[in-house]
């Protein structure tokens, strides 16, 4: 199920995007984030840039986010950044897939016209699922990232809506 995330989710949607930190090349966070942070986060997402989790039994397994592409710029407005994470014991298992299928719908509800993803050249399972769903590469920024030596370039994935 996929509902609205409250508060009370920022735990589950904090350890979920930690491990994500941890596995590399999944985020360009290098630190895991602190619940403080994840709350500021948390309380900039307002409507129509929302946060959305994916429960089972009750438990937070993966989570969505809508986020403003450079806010304040009126004439992107109707553009918005979908970030998106699977804990890892849920994924290769259809959900990824849902959230991705949700967001596009949802995005048209919001009034949104473009959804883009920013990933990690070398993160083959989101580029591969983004792909699936017809987002094309809308751009390539080489080698910008460096996890511990190990460069890697960010990838910019684009739908119309």
């Amino acid at each position: 199920m996929i509902r609205l995330a409250q508060k009370e989710d920022l735990n589950e949607i904090n350890a979920i995007y930690n491990d994500a930190v941890l596995a590399k090349f999944e985020t360009a966070d290098t630190e895991p984030i602190s619940i403080e942070e994840r709350l500021i986060w948390f309380e900039q997402h307002a409507k129509p840039y929302q946060i959305y989790v994916y429960t089972k039994n009750n438990t937070v397994v993966a989570w969505l986010s809508f986020s403003p592409y450079r806010l304040g710029r009126k004439a992107v407005r109707f553009t918005a950044e979908i970030s998106y994470y699977v804990h890892k014991n849920y994924q290769q298992k259809g959900i990824g897939s849902a959230l991705i299928e949700f967001a596009i719908k949802e995005a048209k509800n919001l009034y949104f016209n473009n959804i883009f993803a920013i990933v990690l050249d070398k993160n083959i399972a989101s580029i591969n699922l983004l792909k699936k769903y017809h987002f094309m590469q809308w751009g390539h920024l080489p080698d910008i990232a460096n996890f511990d030596g190990e460069i890697c370039g960010h990838l910019y994935y684009g739908l119309k809506v």
